[in-house]
């Protein structure tokens, strides 16, 4: 289980490729494994959250934390599942990075305490272990320091935070997975040579680290909504620790409005996540839905908070966002939606934070507000443009556009270039089945 630093550092192989645990579901063993499995996905993030406060080190925790995985899965099988799965690991990764330190004698001088304390064999699972201090907030303001560029912030909080692997960011970031890698390899070593502190930043200084925060925690909410891979569309573990986070960042600026139209913006968009596949997965569009399904108290709470963020006056790219998923969320059903409506708010944000993404959001309410031709001309100058060229939703939304105009074997092309470039099991079944329906209508 030992790894070669040097070569991630440098930018080799993924050190965690092979043995990154697919969110612990690929730990050997069958109940242990199971645990561990469970422990991975729920306390990935605050296990390295706690290294990095003890060592700095983004590397040395990444990789510590990963070794006491590791053991847990070799461990807990025989011995039991700990009472504090958390504490367990985190001793055990503890041991891990001093046992690397001490043998890394280049390092001696960083820990004059820690190297005259006796190395501990991996803690008794029986054991009860001190309660483990929540640092995630603290680690997300770490990798979203002004120091780092936003997009290596995002993949470095997606990585440390949340647990994706390279590949997974690299799909979310629509990059090659070696450039992924290269980023957040140099992102990691900016917060070592900079020597940028573990800490909650000073009163003065948290709104200008807001906006960066904000990106990040949103960034982990679309990977949990629409997952880039893997069978479940929906991941819900991501989902709910990006609105636990977001809850934390209200909590630590109550007068600011963003924050809160954040969390109102995944609470409307969350309270639909029942009713958005299958019993086997697959995906059921918007205007098929069981709005009963829907979880109204969730949507009252996103209300709530967006009526809390529009008190301060200053509307923000995710207070119209939200704005946009209440439209939504209140219809009682797709055709009483208000897609005007829907479209011009569309259209402010296009002017608050434009992006392409925005501009093809855009274009399917004007499709659905004034007719398909009227959002096909949008699609076909965005596609032009080649921004999105890689993106499947864009010849998904511009396959559905073609379809509704009556023109199958356009659409047949267009879902073809769509399914090319999906990842997504749910996704790919959903194109694969309007693939078929188009070829069965050209004959």
């Amino acid at each position: 289980m030992r790894v070669d630093r040097r070569r991630h550092r440098s930018g080799g192989p993924d050190p965690l490729g092979p043995q990154r645990l697919d969110r612990g579901a690929a730990i050997g063993g069958a109940v242990g494994a199971d645990a561990a499995a469970a422990a991975f996905r729920e306390h990935w993030g605050r296990a390295v959250a706690a290294l990095m406060r003890r060592f700095g080190d983004a590397d040395l925790a990444e990789e510590s934390v990963q070794e006491a995985f590791g053991r847990a899965a070799a461990r807990w099988p025989a011995d039991g599942t700990p009472d504090s799965p958390l504490g367990w690991i985190v001793a055990t990764a503890g041991n891990v990075a001093v046992d690397r330190l001490r043998r890394e004698r280049a390092l001696r001088e960083r820990l004059p305490a820690l190297a005259a304390a006796p190395a501990r064999p991996d803690p008794d699972p029986f054991e009860e272990h001190d309660v483990v201090p929540d640092d995630r907030l603290e680690l997300i303001f770490t990798c979203c320091h002004p120091a780092l560029a936003a997009e290596a912030s995002v993949a470095l909080t997606l990585r440390l935070v949340a647990g994706l692997t390279t590949a997974e960011i690299a799909r979310a970031f629509l990059v090659p997975e070696p450039s992924m890698a290269q980023r957040l390899v140099r992102a990691k070593a900016k917060i070592r040579m900079a020597g940028i502190p573990f800490r909650r930043p000073p009163g003065h200084l948290l709104a200008e680290r807001l906006d960066h925060a904000a990106a990040v925690v949103y960034l982990v909410f679309n990977e949990g909504y629409s997952a880039s891979s893997g069978a479940d569309v929906v991941r819900r573990d991501l989902c709910d620790e990006s609105i636990r986070l977001a809850r934390l960042l209200v909590s630590l600026l109550p007068s600011e409005p963003e924050p809160r139209g954040l969390l109102a913006l995944m609470l409307l968009h969350h309270a639909r996540a029942a009713a958005r596949t299958t019993a086997a997965g697959e995906i059921v569009l918007l205007e098929d839905q069981d709005r009963g399904r829907w979880d109204a108290g969730m949507i009252r709470s996103g209300s709530a908070e967006l009526r809390l963020a529009e008190r301060a006056g200053v509307t923000g790219p995710y207070q119209l966002q939200a704005a946009i998923a209440e439209q939504h969320a209140c219809a009682g059903t797709f055709a009483e939606t208000d897609w005007s409506r829907v479209a011009a708010l569309y259209a402010q944000l296009a002017r608050v934070a434009p992006s392409p993404v925005v501009d093809l959001n855009h274009a399917a309410a004007v499709s659905l507000a004034d007719g398909p031709a009227h959002g096909l001309v949008l699609v076909d100058a965005l596609a032009a443009s080649g921004a999105l060229d890689r993106y499947h939703l864009l010849h998904a939304a511009r396959a559905d556009m073609l379809r509704r105009l009556g023109r199958p074997a356009d659409a047949l092309a267009a879902y073809t270039r769509a399914l090319e470039l999906a990842h997504g099991d749910a996704d790919r079944a959903f194109l694969e089945r309007r693939r078929a329906e188009m070829q069965a209508l050209i004959g």
